[in-house]
C-alpha cells in the first residue's frame, strides 16, 4: 500500500515526469493534488502497470483528484536548456497550471529546483511509495502516449506508436536511414555509440 501524505498537515501535491531518456518528442509532467483520506490500492509506478491499468487509473485520478495538471516542455526546449532542467520546467508548468494551490511539493527523483517559497522533498522511486506521485506517474505516461501516439501518425517509419520516442534498435535505425524529423532532440547522441549523426532534417 503506498502512502498518502509526506507533509501531514498540508496541501501537497505530487509530481513525476515521463519521456526523459526519448529521442523524440517533448517532455511531459504532472502535478496531482490527492483528497486528505484518498486510498486507491490499485495506485502505483506507472511502468508497472499495464497499458489499460494506467489508462483506467487515469480516469479515475481524474474524477477523484482535488486538483490535478500537465506541464510539457518541447524538443526544441529541451536542445536548450537540457534535459535535467527541461523536467523540472515541465513540472513547474504542471504546477502553475494547478486549480488548488499546493503548500508542499514532493517529487519523484532526486532532483528539483525550489518552485515559488514552497518546501518540496524529493523522493527516489517515489512513484512506488506515494499516491499522489504514482498518480502524477500516470498521467504524465500517458498523456505523453497519447501525443507520440498522435505525432507517429506524421511519421510512421519511426515506429512511434511502439517505442514512444526511446532508443529502441528500430528507432535509431529509421533515423539513419530516414534523417531526422522536427521533433528530434538534437542534443541528444541519437544514433548511438560513437557514431556521428550527418544527416538533414526530413
Amino acid at each position: 500500500m503506498l502512502e498518502n501524505h509526506y507533509y501531514k498537515d498540508k496541501i501537497e501535491a505530487g509530481c513525476d515526469e515521463a519521456g526523459r531518456g526519448c529521442l523524440a518528442g517533448s517532455v511531459y509532467a504532472a502535478a496531482v493534488i490527492l483528497p486528505d483520506d484518498y486510498n486507491n490500492p490499485e495506485l502505483n509506478d506507472s511502468k508497472k502497470l499495464s497499458l489499460r491499468k494506467r489508462y483506467e487509473l487515469r480516469e479515475q485520478i481524474k474524477r477523484d483528484a482535488v486538483a490535478w495538471a500537465v506541464g510539457i516542455v518541447t524538443p526544441e526546449e529541451i536542445d536548450e536548456i537540457n534535459i535535467l532542467n527541461a523536467s523540472i520546467l515541465a513540472m513547474h508548468r504542471a504546477l502553475d497550471a494547478l486549480k488548488v494551490r499546493p503548500q508542499a511539493i514532493i517529487v519523484d527523483g532526486n532532483k528539483f529546483k525550489p518552485y515559488r517559497n514552497l518546501p518540496h522533498t524529493t523522493i527516489v522511486k517515489g512513484d512506488g511509495k506515494y499516491q499522489a506521485i504514482a498518480a502524477a506517474s500516470i498521467l504524465a505516461k500517458t498523456y505523453r502516449d497519447d501525443y507520440m501516439d498522435s505525432i507517429a501518425e506524421e511519421y510512421p517509419q519511426y515506429d512511434w506508436k511502439s517505442n514512444k520516442g526511446y532508443p529502441t534498435k528500430k528507432h535509431r535505425a529509421a533515423i539513419a536511414e530516414h534523417g531526422i524529423t522536427p521533433y528530434h532532440r538534437k542534443s541528444y547522441n541519437l544514433l548511438g555509440g560513437n557514431k556521428e549523426l550527418e544527416i538533414q532534417w526530413k
